[in-house]
């Protein structure tokens, strides 16, 4: 486990969290078995996207009062995803870190396999569910939509392979590895604080000539949008698609961005509950994290 005098674990898992009382407590128990079996030295930051539910809060609080190893970084206004991963990913001070949901839709034993991909050399390893390896359990009340999911999700990734990420087969796995230095360039450079960081990271990463290691995972369907849904996220991430091409065109990602502001403590180990302001627009001296390593 990482004490608070140790100069840096092995391991950072980041995990978003956005009203998850029903999900935590299963959530909370795989990451204690996690951690008790994982043979080096780790840390785990939960990012609270500012929940509303007092559950939510309860329970992280108490979990990291008990655990030194874990710390909570709590978001002063509902920023989003991307912007909650960015900010872990950044404040985490692991060889290697590794972000993924509070469902744990991919069980953290697929952790392993990030990180073994990464221990080989590569910059980056993000989970793949289309690859021949990978398995999948689904509910039989979602086979109906197995097909017809299948085909809009291969027709949407066709899509980000034309316009933005050539080969890269399944952007928006919600389980990707950096290693620390990847993470500081790819992370420092977003500007995406919603649904389609994912893709800008990754072509963050490929701009800058990271290799990027597609993996095959175990990985659970919990939960089927709706064709509504599907259509609307559809929609927001091709403006994100436009958003990264016209930053791309600007030059905006061959050097750090100011678009976020995290604060000075977010590098500092010390485990319990951080609750700092910050917000845009970021000034010079909050810019610290905003910086090219």
């Amino acid at each position: 486990m990482l004490s608070p005098m140790t100069a840096g674990p092995s391991l950072s898992l980041v995990i978003p969290v956005f009203n998850a009382a029903d999900q935590l407590p299963a959530t909370l128990a795989a990451v204690d078995a996690f951690a008790a079996r994982y043979p080096d030295s780790l840390e785990v930051l939960f990012v609270d996207d500012h929940s509303t539910e007092v559950e939510t809060q309860l329970v992280l609080k108490d979990f990291t009062r008990l655990r030194r190893y874990v710390r909570v970084l709590l978001n002063s206004a509902n920023r989003g995803k991307g912007y909650s991963v960015a900010r872990g990913m950044l404040a985490a001070r692991g060889r290697h870190r590794v972000f993924t949901d509070v469902d744990l839709a991919y069980p953290l034993d697929q952790v392993d396999r990030i990180v073994a991909e990464l221990q080989s050399g590569h910059d980056i390893a993000i989970a793949c569910r289309v690859l021949p390896e990978s398995r999948y359990l689904m509910s039989p009340s979602f086979f109906h939509y197995l097909y017809t999911r299948h085909l809009m999700s291969r027709a949407f990734n066709r899509m980000v392979q034309t316009f933005l990420l050539p080969g890269i087969l399944d952007t928006q796995a919600g389980l990707k590895g950096f290693t620390a230095a990847a993470a500081r360039l790819c992370f420092s450079r977003t500007t995406i604080p919603g649904f389609g960081f994912d893709i800008e990271c990754l072509y963050i990463a490929q701009q800058h000539g990271l290799s990027i290691r597609q993996t095959a995972v175990n990985f659970r369907y919990d939960d089927e949008p709706t064709t509504v849904r599907f259509a609307r996220d559809s929609n927001r991430m091709l403006k994100d698609i436009w958003k990264v091409k016209t930053n791309a065109w600007r030059g905006q990602y061959a050097v750090a961005s100011h678009r976020f502001s995290f604060p000075v403590e977010d590098g500092q180990w010390a485990e319990g509950t951080h609750t700092p302001p910050f917000g845009f627009p970021v000034s010079d001296t909050e810019g610290v994290y905003a910086t090219a390593p």
